[in-house]
């Protein structure tokens, strides 16, 4: 996917980059491959593949979740990793508060260094695991969504992310081929932690990948025991 291609393609899904957002998504893919020289943010450097896999595709849940363009809703991106898809929804919609946890420092310094040069405001940048923080008063049932990529199957995923999500929040999986077979595995999980899935939408991008976004409402508080200690979700799942 080339950048007039990646502007194309957001533009049939009513997305209009100004020429600033163009520009950061510019820095931002510089910034990524330089960094990722040193430190192992991805697999994925090539410019058509970056654009495609990593900034349209994190892109894809605000088609489908049409509110989180709204003003002043707030997002948690658990193991946000090089920033996907919290920063590139962040460069789109300025208004959106994220919250960004990574376990890694040097994750956490790139994730600092791309919100200082593109000027971005309105993001928390937390170094820890999401077992920990889970258990914060200061994060704990606090956000609209929460989201992440490419961390962990369904059922774990839900144990890392459901307790940062209020009430009448969502939880939005981001998934691939497997989606299906994970989210049958994993509706204990969503239940026990008190979401339920509400919509899922199959989509393909536009190199033919196929993807899945599922949307679990937040209708119960969390037991307090969820998250378990660190590790614990991943050995132990919910099932």
């Amino acid at each position: 996917m080339t950048v007039d291609e990646f502007i194309s393609a957001l533009k049939e899904a009513d997305i209009i980059l100004t020429k600033k957002q163009i520009q950061q998504f510019e820095q931002y893919f510089n910034m990524l491959v330089a960094t990722n020289e040193n430190v192992n943010l991805t697999a994925i450097t090539n410019q058509p593949d970056v654009y495609l896999k990593h900034f349209y595709d994190s892109l894809t849940i605000a088609f489908y979740e049409k509110n989180l363009q709204l003003a002043n809703k707030s997002l948690i991106d658990i193991g946000a990793g090089a920033g996907f898809p919290s920063l590139p929804l962040k460069i789109v919609f300025p208004n959106i508060k994220i919250t960004m946890v990574d376990a890694l420092q040097k994750r956490v310094n790139f994730l600092q260094e791309v919100v200082t040069t593109l000027d971005l405001s309105g993001v928390e940048i937390v170094h820890a695991r999401a077992e920990d923080i889970g258990q914060d008063s200061h994060y704990r049932e606090r956000f609209d969504y929460a989201t992440a990529r490419a961390v962990a199957r369904t059922s774990v995923l839900a144990e890392y992310t459901l307790p940062f999500v209020k009430i009448g929040g969502r939880f939005l999986v981001m998934k691939g081929s497997a989606a299906e077979q994970e989210l049958a595995d994993g509706q204990k999980a969503l239940a026990v932690l008190g979401g339920e899935v509400s919509e899922s939408f199959e989509f393909k991008l536009p190199n033919g990948d196929v993807r899945y976004i599922q949307m679990v409402d937040k209708h119960k508080k969390t037991p307090k025991k969820y998250p378990r200690q660190a590790g614990t979700p991943s050995k132990k799942p919910i099932n």
